[in-house]
């Protein structure tokens, strides 16, 4: 099984971190995964262990015109995209990261050359026989645009707060909308306080809880020093193997 997974949450529930552990854990375990950095805050590569992001390939202006130009100021909407893993993401073991940057946008219906191409890569990579883990951009916008359109399911990162609850449940809503299936919630930076709180609120919106991260203090100081929290707490990557189990089985 190569599942494709996107992770969503609002902004500061520590998406990305579970987002790049995911991904590593897959790996170690086999698994060739493509991680994909849809946020526009581009921090993916910390919790992988890369040192340095590559280019972002929306800031590729040369290879997007090249791939989807026409004549008369037409462009393709389905450019050659079959080389951009191999050629212009970052490896690191069985891990290869692709940084999709920042596009501009003209409103919800805009297309453009760079949307034109990123979304044909997506489309690519969701079709490889591949383990992709994809770290959506923060809130619900970026469903609007379809960016998570094809992945097998929305892992959705929530902590212990009533607009994280409440972003949860708009993701679902507007992810249902562009045919995403299967959703599921893991509960980040929890204490003991909060877990029945949360997890009936959680429930209401009718998202399974597969996982729950604790409160890590190991977890807040590899961040301050833009290290990967997956190699600095043991008990988190345990958590974080439980956590990709639970999306196999809930995926079979």
């Amino acid at each position: 099984m190569n599942p494709k997974i996107a992770v969503a949450g609002k902004g500061g529930v520590g998406k990305t971190t579970i987002a790049g552990a995911l991904a590593r854990v897959f790996a170690m375990e086999g698994h060739s995964v493509i991680a994909i950095d849809a946020d526009p805050a581009m921090n993916l590569h910390f919790s992988l262990g890369i040192e340095r992001n590559p280019e972002p390939l929306s800031d590729m202006k040369d290879l997007i015109m090249e791939r989807t130009s026409l004549d008369n100021g037409l462009f393709k909407l389905n450019p050659k995209v079959d080389d951009i893993v191999e050629n212009y993401g970052i490896q690191k073991g069985n891990v290869v990261l692709l940084v999709m940057g920042t596009v501009r946008r003209g409103g919800g219906g805009c297309t453009c050359p760079e949307n034109a191409f990123l979304r044909a890569l997506l489309r690519h990579i969701f079709r490889r026989d591949t383990t992709v883990v994809m770290d959506c951009e923060a809130g619900i916008e970026h469903l609007g645009r379809g960016t998570a359109r094809g992945v097998d399911i929305m892992l959705i990162v929530v902590e212990p707060s009533v607009k994280a609850v409440e972003t949860a449940t708009r993701i679902k809503s507007l992810g249902c909308e562009i045919g995403i299936r299967k959703f599921a919630a893991v509960l980040n930076k929890v204490m003991d306080t909060d877990i029945n709180a949360i997890t009936e609120r959680i429930s209401e919106a009718e998202i399974p809880i597969i996982g729950v991260i604790p409160q890590d203090n190991a977890i807040l100081r590899a961040e301050i020093k833009g290290k990967a929290p997956f190699d600095a707490s043991p008990s988190f990557v345990e958590r974080v193997k439980m956590l990709k189990n639970r999306i196999e089985m809930l995926l079979q």
